[in-house]
């Protein structure tokens, strides 16, 4: 992981003009006739055991594992999608202005199964648009894959570190000396 993380560009971050709504998300999915959007088509991606999908994508039943705070849910609607690097965090680190597309594609890129992950809406709200140095999950056991994965998606689409975030990443690897980061660059 060490390696991902030196191939990270540092820069300083850059939040004033960010608002969530440059971020078009929930479009209608991978397939635009299924009545899924983005949201509804990662959770049932998710699932341990899929859920029933009614009418307009409306579910029922099904279990899933937060994998923040390794806990069970059984109700879908207790799920929050998140994106593993948060909108606002993206738009602190984008090395240059991204185009409307592009920040639509990042909002709803299901291209990697890393970029958006179904967890309890609980863990959720507690990360809100953190980054590795200010919130880890809850799970220890999951810091390993939750900073590959930071790392991944960071490559993923050319995004930039802070040097706190950075050092964060690198104690993580240091944690996690066997753990591989897997990306491919964004199209």
């Amino acid at each position: 992981m060490f390696e991902a993380v030196d191939r990270l560009p540092v820069a300083e971050e850059h939040r004033a003009g960010y608002k969530r709504d440059l971020y078009k998300h929930w479009n209608k999915g991978l397939n635009a006739t299924d009545g899924c959007d983005t949201r509804k088509e990662v959770i049932l991606s998710e699932a341990v055991e899929g859920p029933q999908v009614a009418a307009g994508c409306k579910l029922t039943g099904g279990v899933w594992r937060s994998a923040y705070d390794d806990v069970v849910v059984t109700d879908a609607g207790r799920l929050d999608v998140d994106h593993f690097v948060p909108l606002a965090e993206v738009y602190d680190s984008e090395r240059s202005p991204w185009s409307a597309a592009r920040r639509e594609a990042y909002a709803n890129d299901q291209g990697s199964p890393d970029t958006l992950i179904a967890v309890s809406a609980a863990s959720n709200r507690s990360k809100t648009d953190k980054d590795p140095a200010e919130w880890l999950p809850s799970a220890g056991s999951y810091h390993c894959t939750y900073a590959a994965t930071w790392v991944g998606t960071k490559l993923r689409w050319d995004l930039a570190v802070d040097e706190a975030e950075r050092q964060a990443l690198l104690g993580l690897a240091e944690d996690c000396p066997t753990t591989t980061v897997v990306y491919e660059p964004a199209p």
